[in-house]
């Protein structure tokens, strides 16, 4: 008998369920034994428990091989609770966010012969959640430190090196930002001399933003700060077609969780229509982070295939098809391999 993975889902919030059980679904074809346990966080666990993120959801993903996480909501403003994701992140300490962009057959993008990966310190920066009121002003305070810059360069290399790319980018605004970025560029160029295989450079985050938009080629691998890599994201996945099929990683040393990085998209929650596709692709990366090189890549072949048809799938995309219609048509691609 073959090992049984433990799986916490994170439902989440808004079309977070939907798209959840629609990617659960796919999974059942993927020749593997894996054993879900779902769990609550963000907006309902709050309504539910008065706790974003309960102790019962950290103790069963803690016990778990892996946590597919479904997008969960944060009322925005001051006075609200703590965003469930980046709690999440900082309690287990998953300070790698890796987010890769390609382009997928039968998507319509801005850009060809994309193929770049963000790798983001996930667990410092400006999220770190150090804010402070001060009457008609409001403070917010910036971490950036040595060993969270070192281990998040050496990351970004040992992924470049894995994956057989050539060059990481270390991108930062060090020429106003001096102690802060100062730091981080210091870091990755001393964590760089000990990658000689791998080229590495350095971007302003206002350049590398235009040349993401303009020449995106350009790009291999993008180490970078908290804050500017969550930025940067929404705007890869908008050059090659669109939230609706990014994927994302949250790694850590001891326990990782993965995610699309849409949002809860509360107004067309329980109209069965999102597409599933980025949490599919988030959950390929789970299966790869679990060992199953050979299942993720096929599960990313199977969803590739149903969007290149084009028969099945949503409306973000320009067709007809439901949540569940997409998961059928990956699930039904998987059992013909």
């Amino acid at each position: 008998m073959g090992r049984v993975y433990k799986v916490a889902v994170i439902t989440g919030d808004g079309i977070g369920p939907e798209i959840t059980e629609a990617a659960i679904h796919a999974l059942g074809n993927v020749g593997l034994k894996l054993e879900f346990t779902k769990v609550a966080a963000g907006l309902n666990a709050w309504e539910k428990y008065k706790n974003q993120l309960p102790q019962e959801t950290v103790d069963i993903i803690k016990s778990s091989d892996a946590c597919l996480k479904g997008p969960t909501q944060t009322p925005p403003g001051p006075g609200s609770f703590k965003s469930a994701t980046v709690t999440l992140r900082q309690l287990l300490d998953l300070y790698a966010n890796v987010r890769p962009f390609r382009n997928h057959p039968g998507v319509p993008s801005i850009h060809k012969g994309v193929d770049m990966v963000i790798v983001r310190e996930n667990t410092e920066g400006m999220y770190k959640g150090l804010e402070y009121n001060l009457g008609d002003s409001a403070l917010g305070v910036r971490v950036i430190t040595r060993r969270g810059s070192e281990r998040i360069a050496k990351f970004a290399f040992d992924l470049a090196r894995r994956e057989k790319r050539k060059r990481v980018t270390a991108v930062h605004k060090a020429n106003v930002l001096k102690e802060t970025c100062g730091l981080f560029r210091n870091v990755c160029a001393e964590v760089a001399k000990s990658y000689p295989d791998i080229l590495f450079d350095e971007m302003h985050i206002d350049a590398a933003a235009m040349r993401i938009a303009m020449k995106p080629q350009d790009i291999d691998v993008i180490v970078t700060t908290n804050l500017f890599g969550d930025v940067l994201s929404d705007e890869c996945a908008g050059i090659v077609g669109g939230l609706g099929i990014a994927p994302s990683a949250n790694v850590g040393d001891r326990y990782a969780f993965f995610e699309a990085i849409h949002g809860s998209a509360p107004k067309h929650a329980g109209k069965g229509d999102a597409n599933p596709a980025a949490i599919m692709f988030s959950a390929a990366m789970m299966l790869k982070y679990l060992g199953e090189l050979d299942a993720g890549a096929r599960f990313e072949v199977a969803i590739d295939a149903v969007l290149a048809e084009g028969k099945t799938v949503t409306r973000d995309l320009g067709g007809k098809a439901g949540t569940m219609d997409f998961a059928r048509a990956v699930a039904d691609e998987l059992s013909k391999k």
